[in-house]
């Protein structure tokens, strides 16, 4: 199977739970339901997996961060938000550039 760019921004797109800044210690934490942070996590700080994992990029334009994936990764749960083979082939390839795309939310 051939991965391509459009594969690894879908991967990005199915990715499950929520993320959010732990104001105590500094660190991103992931749960799959928002009501499960507590108070430790500001409601307006819990941000989907699937829109963590962008950032701004230049001209209106969204990054995916492997910064961002490689935390996600670090907590051992892959299964759990859906880490698919495109994300990892996306991870391991540091010789390619990081995705710059223009999104767009899509009514459904």
């Amino acid at each position: 199977m051939r991965i391509t760019s459009q594969l690894i921004c879908q991967a990005a797109d199915q990715l499950k739970g929520f993320v959010g800044l732990n104001r105590k210690t500094g660190q991103y934490i992931v749960r799959f339901s928002e009501d499960s942070f507590g108070m430790d996590v500001a409601d307006d700080g819990i941000i989907p997996v699937s829109e963590f994992v962008w950032a701004p990029g230049p001209d209106q334009g969204m990054t995916l961060k492997r910064e961002l994936i490689q935390l996600l990764l670090d907590q051992n749960i892959d299964d759990r938000i859906n880490v698919t083979e495109p994300l990892r082939v996306y991870m391991n390839r540091r010789d390619v550039p990081e995705i710059l795309a223009q999104r767009s939310l899509v009514q459904g």
